[in-house]
């Protein structure tokens, strides 16, 4: 558990912000490379705090990534980050690193969940797009860091890297190495040090200076693993396809 109360030979399908206006998302969808900046230098991966009534911010206590939208206003993470929270009490602060904050805290407006999860806590739905906003900005956070593109239905075995925010530390830790099959829904990541508060840490593919594509976070099985050396993260499936579908059209409210 990464959260505690208080943490190929299949083609590879990337769902961008010009899929969810008019392309069916279907398996012909074609591959669309989003709009990102390098992993490692200007950094689309954050860790979400608590946040006090007054707005300043608290503890850390997982972690999550800017996805490609219109607005530049999505982030994702797992669904089990989000349990017994409401959006005015998170915030995300992308790039954060021992006490810097280059890019502001944004606050999040919605939570866009998985029903599956929501009424059964469905391992193989443990994902959620938040849509985060900053006062007076002029543009979304994705401005600022770069998007993943989202892929879909990507077979395991491909090599991924896998950053995030432990609770104990207070800087971005990461590990590359191979996404395997722990089932036919849930993929496998064995990395150490990814401990409480890296549920939510996107499994990134294809990582290069033009495009990460993010193929699943940690969450899942035992919500992302009872040990810091295993983790776990649910294959995106065509119900993640669908909730991204969701989470642009909220974002564009």
């Amino acid at each position: 558990m990464r959260l505690r109360l208080g943490r190929s030979a299949v083609v590879l399908t990337v769902i961008s912000a010009a899929v969810a206006v008019g392309v069916s998302l279907g398996p012909s969808l074609s591959e669309v490379n989003a709009q990102t900046a390098s992993f490692g230098e200007t950094s689309t991966v954050g860790a979400l705090f608590t946040v006090t009534s007054s707005g300043r911010l608290q503890d850390h206590f997982c972690t999550a990534s800017v996805v490609d939208s219109p607005g530049g206003d999505l982030i994702l993470t797992a669904a089990h980050c989000l349990a017994a929270r409401t959006p005015d009490e998170v915030a995300f602060v992308p790039d954060y690193s021992e006490g810097q904050e280059p890019f502001g805290a944004w606050t999040a407006s919605q939570f866009i969940v998985d029903r599956q999860w929501t009424s059964s806590s469905d391992p193989d739905d443990d994902f959620a797009f938040l849509v985060v906003r900053q006062a007076g900005a002029k543009s979304g956070v994705q401005t600022l860091t770069g998007g993943e593109a989202v892929g879909v239905g990507v077979a395991p075995g491909r090599t991924v890297k896998v950053a995030g925010y432990p609770n104990a530390g207070d800087a971005l830790i990461s590990c590359e190495n191979t996404a395997g099959e722990f089932s036919p829904t849930q993929y496998q990541f064995d990395c150490g040090g990814f401990t409480d508060g890296t549920s939510g840490s996107p499994l990134l593919a294809d990582v290069g200076a033009f495009s990460d594509t993010v193929i699943g976070v940690i969450g899942g099985y035992e919500q992302g693993g009872d040990t810091p050396s295993v983790s776990y993260a649910a294959r995106f499936s065509t119900r993640l396809a669908a909730l991204y579908q969701r989470a642009l059209a909220a974002a564009r409210r």
